[in-house]
């Protein structure tokens, strides 16, 4: 029943409900079971949405190994984590939630804080991971271990920026290719 909730909540928000519009008693209704079903598993709607958040997050490619060492060079770790940014980006519905996500932030911050406890602090986590490998074996410039955070920042920005606040922009197979090459050879001639 749990995973039936959750799917309801991902196809309502990827219908184009917001999070205001979502009530337990019309998820329920939309799932096919009872108020009481909800309840019993969710203490209430942030926690539900929460458990929504983690469900979109997980990688669908299931690979085990440390995100950071998975090609055969830097660069391929660094595409694959672009790679996933963009693939997310690409879902309608992770898209769809990322924007109520944003849009909540405002009215919810107990909920914002959960989610980026929960979601992008993981996210980060995964990336700073790459990039401090990136440092080790000598790929990356070793000052720029000094402000990783931002080094995050700069190398995540391209597809959320793509993906959350430019609806209908590009994101093409082969954008995550142009983005590391960019990152990696900068933008002086």
């Amino acid at each position: 029943m749990g995973r039936k909730v959750v799917e309801t909540v991902l196809r309502l928000i990827g219908d184009g409900a917001t999070f205001g519009d979502l009530s337990i008693e019309g998820i329920a209704r939309e799932a096919g079971v009872g108020k009481t079903t909800v309840y019993r598993r969710w203490p209430g709607k942030d926690a539900l949405l929460l458990d929504v958040l983690a469900e979109i997050d997980v990688p669908a490619h299931r690979d085990t190994r440390p995100l950071g060492f998975r090609g055969a060079s830097f660069r391929d770790d660094l595409y694959v984590a672009v790679e996933a940014m963009r693939r997310r980006a690409l879902a309608k519905r992770d898209s769809a939630m990322l924007r109520n996500m944003l849009g909540q932030m405002q009215n919810n911050p107990v909920l914002w804080r959960k989610y980026h406890d929960t979601v992008i602090a993981k996210r980060r986590a995964a990336l700073r991971r790459v990039l401090e490998h990136g440092i080790a074996v000598g790929a990356v410039r070793p000052e720029l271990g000094e402000d990783l955070d931002l080094l995050v920042d700069f190398v995540a920005g391209t597809m959320m920026t793509r993906g959350a606040f430019r609806q209908g922009a590009a994101l093409d197979a082969d954008l995550s290719e142009r983005v590391v090459d960019l990152i990696l050879h900068g933008i002086a001639p």
